[in-house]
C-alpha cells in the first residue's frame, strides 16, 4: 500500500492531513513509537502472534452475512461484516490486541487509553488483563453516565476509569486527559482507539483495521467469485472500524467507499457531529485534520445520540479521503439511525450498536441497482444501548 496516493508518506501526512503537532514534552514518546511501530508490525514474531490471537481469543475471521430480508427491501446484495461477533462486541479489539503486543514488545508496563462509547475503554481493559498490565483509562463523565455497562465491564477488568469533568465532558475531553497523563508518565503506553492523533497512530491502527478490509475480500471471492464489492459503507466518528473497512480497496477506483457521519439533531441544528459536512482545516489532539470550529478557530463541541461518533474531528485519512473525493460522505440523524437500528433488529434479529446504525440508515440515502453487491461494517452490537434504544421505542 505504501507507494499509493491514499497512503501515508514518511512524514505522516495523507495529502495535506496528518503530520504530528505535539508538545516537546511529547516528542520522545512519540518519536520511540514512531521509529519502533512498522518494524514490530512487520515482524515475523509479531505477525504470528497476532494471527493467533485474533483467530483463538477474538475470533476471527468474523462471518460476513448476506441479510436477506434486507436485500429484499433495498432492492439490492446487502451483506453486512460482523465486527459485532468479536470477543467484547466490537471492532475496537482488533487494534488493541495489536498494539498491547507492540506495547509489550517495547517494554511498556502501564496502559493509558481513552474512550467515547466505552468500547475501546472495554477492548483496552480485556488486552491488559489478559497481559497483566496496569490499564487507566479516561472517560468523559457524560458518556461514563450514559455507557455505565460499559463502565462496569472495564472495572470488572481491572482497569481504573478516571471522569474526564472538562468541557462537555465527552470523548475530546478524555482524550485531552490521556494526554496530559502521558506527558506525566512517559514509561506509559498510550494506546489510542482511532485512526487520530499524532503520526503514527492513524496509520499504526489502520493497519491493525486492515483485517477487516482483508477478509471482505477473501469472503466475497467465496460468495460471489470477485473480491470487489460495489460499495463499503462504514459509519465514521474518528474513523477506525471506516479505515479497516476500506483500506484494501483505496485503489480500487470502481468500488464506491461511502462514509457515514452523525448529524445528530440535524446538520444545521448546532447539535451534530458532521465534521466532514461542517467542518474546516485545522488541528486537533496532534494531527492536521477537519473538525469542528467556530470563526476564532476555537473547537465547538459536537452532538449525537452514539457516543462513539461523538467527536469533533475526523481521522487524517477521512479528511484527505473526503478532499480527494475518494469517499462519499453522508451523514445520518439520530432518529434515522434509531429506525434503521429497529429495521435490523426486527427484519434480521442482530441488535446493532448505535455507531453502525448510522451507517446501515444510509442505505435508505443510495440508489442501488439490483445487482450490486453491498458491504456494511456492523462495526459493534448494541447490547451498550439499549437504555437508548428502549427509551426512544417506548
Amino acid at each position: 500500500m505504501s507507494n499509493n496516493k491514499y497512503a501515508v508518506n514518511e512524514r505522516g501526512y495523507y495529502g495535506q492531513f496528518g503530520g504530528a503537532y505535539i508538545p516537546e514534552l511529547l516528542r520522545a514518546n512519540v518519536d520511540e513509537l514512531r521509529e519502533n511501530y512498522l518494524k514490530i508490525i512487520n515482524s515475523e514474531q509479531f505477525q504470528k502472534d497476532y494471527k493467533r490471537l485474533l483467530d483463538n481469543y477474538v475470533g476471527r475471521p468474523t462471518p460476513l452475512t448476506k441479510v436477506e430480508n434486507l436485500s429484499k427491501r433495498f432492492g439490492t446484495n446487502i451483506y453486512l461484516k460482523r465486527e459485532d461477533l468479536t470477543h467484547t462486541g466490537a471492532h475496537k479489539i482488533n487494534n488493541t490486541i495489536g498494539q498491547i503486543l507492540i506495547a509489550k514488545y517495547m517494554g511498556k508496563t502501564r496502559i493509558i487509553a481513552e474512550t467515547g462509547a466505552g468500547q475501546h475503554g472495554v477492548a483496552t481493559a480485556t488486552v491488559c488483563a489478559l497481559f497483566g498490565l496496569e490499564c487507566v483509562v479516561y472517560m468523559g463523565a457524560l458518556d461514563i453516565e450514559r455507557q455505565a455497562p460499559n463502565v462496569a465491564r472495564m472495572k470488572m477488568l481491572g482497569a481504573k476509569v478516571v471522569p474526564a469533568i472538562s468541557g462537555n465532558q465527552t470523548l475530546k475531553d478524555a482524550t485531552n486527559e490521556a494526554i496530559r497523563d502521558w506527558i506525566a508518565n512517559p514509561y506509559s503506553f498510550y494506546l489510542i482507539g482511532s485512526v487520530v492523533g499524532p503520526h503514527p497512530y492513524p496509520d499504526m491502527v489502520t493497519r491493525l483495521q486492515s483485517i477487516i478490509s482483508k477478509e471482505i475480500r477473501e469472503q466475497l471471492t467465496v460468495e460471489t467469485g470477485n473480491p470487489n464489492p460495489n460499495y463499503v459503507i462504514a459509519c465514521v466518528g474518528g474513523g477506525s472500524n471506516a479505515a479497516g473497512a476500506f483500506y484494501h480497496y483505496l485503489n480500487e477506483e470502481n468500488v464506491k467507499l461511502v462514509a457515514v457521519e452523525a448529524s445528530g439533531l440535524g446538520v444545521d441544528s448546532g447539535e451534530t457531529a458532521a465534521t466532514i459536512t461542517i467542518g474546516d482545516v485545522g488541528f486537533i489532539h496532534g494531527s492536521k485534520t477537519m473538525l469542528m470550529q467556530d470563526e476564532d478557530g476555537q473547537i465547538t463541541e459536537p452532538y449525537s445520540i452514539s457516543a462513539g461518533l461523538d467527536y469533533p474531528g475526523v481521522g487524517p485519512l477521512h479528511a484527505h479521503l473526503a478532499e480527494t473525493g475518494r469517499a462519499q460522505f453522508l451523514s445520518v440523524t439520530d432518529q434515522e439511525a434509531l429506525d434503521a437500528a429497529k429495521v435490523l433488529a426486527q427484519s434480521e434479529g442482530i441488535i446493532p450498536a448505535l455507531e453502525s446504525a448510522h451507517a446501515l440508515a444510509a442505505l435508505e440515502k443510495i440508489k442501488f441497482l439490483k445487482e450490486d453487491v453491498v458491504v456494511v461494517n456492523l462495526s459493534g452490537r448494541g447490547d451498550k444501548d439499549m437504555e437508548t434504544y428502549m427509551k426512544h421505542f417506548n
